[in-house]
């Protein structure tokens, strides 16, 4: 019971940097990278008249995708490091 008490009010958690400045600048550039190719993608498929709903979750996993390097690169944190998974980035 003690604990579902200490989860609960243990909301206030921050973001710690756990990357250098050169993991945030790989990040930051190859999400800058995926969110432009998913805008690319997503113009091909609008001039080819898709209509698939399965065609259009590739530049949407693109654009998320890129959005949250994005924000690593920004905020300095990356969440497979924060799981305890080594990147050699």
């Amino acid at each position: 019971m003690f604990f579902f008490y200490y989860a609960r009010f243990e909301r206030n958690v921050a973001f710690e940097c756990n990357i250098d400045a050169r993991g945030k600048a790989y990040r930051l550039k190859y999400g800058i990278y995926s969110i432009i190719s998913g805008f690319i993608v997503s113009g091909v498929l609008v001039l080819a008249n898709a209509e698939l709903w399965m065609a259009w979750l590739v530049p949407a996993g693109l654009f998320g995708g890129g959005a949250f390097a994005v924000f690593e690169g920004w905020s300095g944190w990356c969440v497979a490091r924060a799981l305890g998974f080594w990147t050699p980035i």
